[in-house]
């Protein structure tokens, strides 16, 4: 090969690795929420089961002081999907446009967000800044419109999830009161000498701050390539999961490392990994073993165990404002508030 041709491939490798993610655009924080705000329940990804879990929903953000309403097509089924993808999109951007919906959360995840991508009204969304909140594979509308319009979107609970004291007090702090929180996890012993549950594991030490990036790994690593991304430049990226084989999520993290993710950060967070024990075969890898590999030689800041993923009790997470991680401590503290 010549030394130009080299040069060029080079070249056109090196241009092609920067434009993979969306330019950085200027952050859009939506409007506190407030008593008698309106909620509206959307299905996004999987159908609602049962009217049951949705009412408990809607009983849940009433006991919180909010009004409801339910989309249009929460109660459809196409398959695995809440509905077309037209119909699911047309939801969503319905909800953003109606002057008398304060805020959107997600009835259940599952899989189908990633699909809406294409069909969202981004120029709707930036004149009509509103929360949006969900986990899980609600991830893929999280980054997608993050990136594409620079609204602060919310990882955290959806209507199905148990709104007990820990979760309620973080929404509350983060969407209502406009605080600059510091996430932390329980630190109850319970009768025992030491914490056993919700510890959090230092990988390396250090503090560092960035952008709050990040939510569920898989969901995550399916968008890599397309423009629903955002940069990660100095980014503070925080990931969970559920129910993964250890060697998936050693291949997806592998697929940050080798797109330029993991160079790029100033900060990792893992959250929880529900159900992801290594297997029975052979030779597994633990996903300590995962970390020690990939994250640990990258020398930043970096801890696991946060309150972050498909658990009972969780952090509200704004996705695109600016934090300082302490690795040391275990804790994420919010520079800046999520909500105007």
């Amino acid at each position: 090969m010549s030394l130009s041709r080299r040069n060029f491939l080079q070249a056109f490798t090196a241009a092609a690795a920067t434009s993979v993610f969306q330019a950085p655009v200027p952050t859009l924080k939506p409007p506190r929420l407030k008593a008698g705000d309106t909620v509206a329940l959307v299905g996004p990804a999987a159908p609602a089961f049962t009217h049951e879990t949705v009412q408990i929903g809607i009983e849940s953000l009433q006991a919180l002081g909010f009004k409801t309403v339910v989309a249009k097509h929460v109660f459809d089924r196409y398959g695995y999907l809440a509905g077309t993808d037209a119909d699911r999109a047309a939801d969503l951007n319905a909800m953003f446009a109606d002057p008398g919906v304060n805020a959107i959360m997600a009835m259940h995840g599952g899989w189908g967000c990633a699909r809406l991508l294409p069909l969202l009204d981004y120029n709707l969304i930036r004149r009509n800044p509103k929360i949006l909140v969900g986990y899980s594979d609600i991830t893929a509308l999280l980054l997608g419109i993050h990136a594409q319009t620079g609204l602060v979107t919310m990882h955290g609970p959806v209507g199905s999830a148990t709104f007990n004291p820990f979760t309620v007090n973080y929404f509350r702090q983060t969407l209502l009161d406009g605080q600059a929180v510091l996430m932390e996890n329980p630190r109850d012993k319970g009768d025992l000498l030491t914490q056993t549950k919700d510890r959090v594991m230092t990988l390396h030490p250090g503090k560092a701050r960035g952008r709050l990036l990040g939510g569920n790994l898989t969901v995550l690593s399916h968008l890599m390539g397309s423009k629903y991304l955002p940069d990660w430049t100095g980014s503070i990226l925080f990931l969970e999961d559920i129910n993964e084989d250890v060697y998936r999520m050693d291949r997806m993290i592998t697929q940050l490392k080798l797109a330029g993710v993991l160079d790029q950060i100033s900060g990792f967070v893992f959250g929880k990994c529900t159900d992801c024990e290594p297997g029975k075969g052979y030779g597994s890898l633990t996903l300590e073993d995962v970390f020690r590999d990939h994250i640990v030689p990258l020398k930043k800041p970096a801890y696991s165990g946060a309150m972050i993923g498909h658990i009972t009790h969780k952090f509200t997470v704004p996705v695109g404002i600016e934090a300082e991680i302490d690795a040391d401590a275990g804790t994420l503290r919010m520079l800046e508030p999520a909500v105007r």
